[in-house]
């Protein structure tokens, strides 16, 4: 059985969640890994109409959440499997803490999900909430090293690129969400600024906080605690 590794002594920025909170997460992984094929398989249900209004070759850049929490249920198998890839943990954590608070973002500030009452905008906003914070417990197993972060930044980067800025095939790529940007034609409206901002500086904060990690872990302080 694969052993859980010991917490590093990293800031509250870099760590948010208690160790313990982390090393049960960590020792559940294997509810924590149906959890998320349940998540993926909703979600993938819930992109089937955009899906089939999108060209084949552009399905990557469109189920952006499901294809996250696949990426986490990845990284988890990864670890427990001892076959770690560090390139499957750098696109889990990336992917998941950007589209985690990204619904949560459009949920608040877009939907206003917590004026609405409305069970559905409450749902997506606490199970997202969930999905960004488990990305903070892949750190525990993963190496954050740089070709990794590399590679989930280009990647993730190239997903805003297509979604809000430049199609490639066809329209933007971006979620259907709300009311307010029901589709993906009108882009003048305040929402679109929104969700792109988020998505960009979410992309952003989530490669900072990797490379952080890293560079934490480097340092002599941190290395001689054992981290």
């Amino acid at each position: 059985m694969t052993s859980i590794p010991v917490a590093d002594d990293l800031p509250v920025y870099l760590s948010p969640l208690p160790a313990q909170i982390e090393t049960f997460v960590l020792q559940y992984s294997w509810v924590v890994i149906m959890i998320n094929i349940a998540g993926s398989i909703f979600g993938f249900w819930y992109y089937r109409f955009q899906l089939l209004n999108t060209p084949l070759a552009m399905w990557p850049v469109v189920p952006d959440s499901p294809f996250a929490t696949m990426l986490m249920v990845g990284s988890l198998l990864s670890w427990r499997l001892g076959r770690n890839r560090n390139w499957i943990h750098a696109l889990a954590f990336i992917g998941n803490l950007k589209y985690g608070f990204w619904v949560v973002a459009v949920q608040i500030f877009i939907n206003d999900a917590l004026v609405s009452q409305n069970p559905y905008y409450w749902f997506l906003l606490i199970s997202h909430f969930g999905m960004g914070l488990q990305a903070f417990v892949i750190y525990r197993y993963a190496e954050f090293s740089v070709p990794a972060v590399g590679i989930a930044t280009s990647w993730f980067g190239f997903n805003d690129l297509v979604d809000y800025f430049t199609p490639i095939i066809g329209d933007y790529h971006h979620t259907y969400f709300g009311p307010r940007l029901a589709s993906t034609g009108d882009h003048t409206i305040p929402a679109h600024d929104v969700a792109a901002t988020a998505a960009v500086c979410l992309t952003l904060l989530a490669m900072f906080l990797a490379f952080a990690i890293r560079a934490r872990r480097l340092s002599p302080a941190v290395a001689g605690n054992g981290g």
